[in-house]
């Protein structure tokens, strides 16, 4: 299982695009959303919340602290935040685990599971920059929404389905979500 969390950053759309992806390839995920994500989810998705949460095999709530993705013990393979807040990034890099979504971070480093976080803030200050070294010394994946053009993109879509297929490449899922490079 993938677990996805969204959190307050806009950006909703590369969570909603990676649902899509890995139910297409038969995957199975679980979704978290923050508070904050669902404001932002309201804001710039035609799709509601309740679409999101269809689109997932499992949700969990981001306030319940006695869900089984807070425990060690639960297996799953991998979590990607995306788009990632710098307040949930700054609580991961910190070890502070006050939601499901930070302190399930917290069990995929300390297990050490993959960890891939998609920031979305520009521009960056020097704590936002600390906070995301700390997370990859301990084996997390820093992966920016920074889509790459040479594809010669035709619509929002194709730019976020860069994204989208370079987190896959991560997790080491074969896909097409984009066009790659050839010399």
């Amino acid at each position: 299982m993938i677990l996805i969390a969204i959190t307050g950053a806009s950006g909703v759309i590369y969570g909603e695009k990676l649902l899509n992806a890995l139910k297409k390839l038969n995957i199975k995920t679980g979704l978290i959303i923050s508070k904050n994500g669902k404001i932002v989810i309201e804001q710039e998705l035609k799709s509601s919340i309740d679409d999101l949460k269809e689109m997932a095999d499992e949700y969990y709530h981001s306030n319940d602290m006695t869900s089984k993705i807070n425990s060690g013990s639960f297996k799953f393979d991998s979590l990607v935040i995306l788009p990632c807040s710098m307040k949930t990034l700054s609580a991961i890099a910190n070890g502070y685990g006050n939601n499901s979504i930070t302190r399930a971070a917290d069990v995929v480093l300390k297990e050490r599971r993959k960890l891939v976080i998609v920031p979305r803030e520009t521009p960056l200050r020097s704590a936002h920059l600390e906070n995301m070294l700390k997370i990859s010394k301990e084996g997390g994946i820093i992966l920016p929404a920074m889509p790459g053009f040479y594809h010669n993109p035709q619509n929002i879509d194709e730019i976020c389905d860069f994204i989208v297929g370079k987190i896959l490449d991560v997790l080491k899922i074969e896909n097409n979500e984009f066009k790659r490079w050839k010399s």
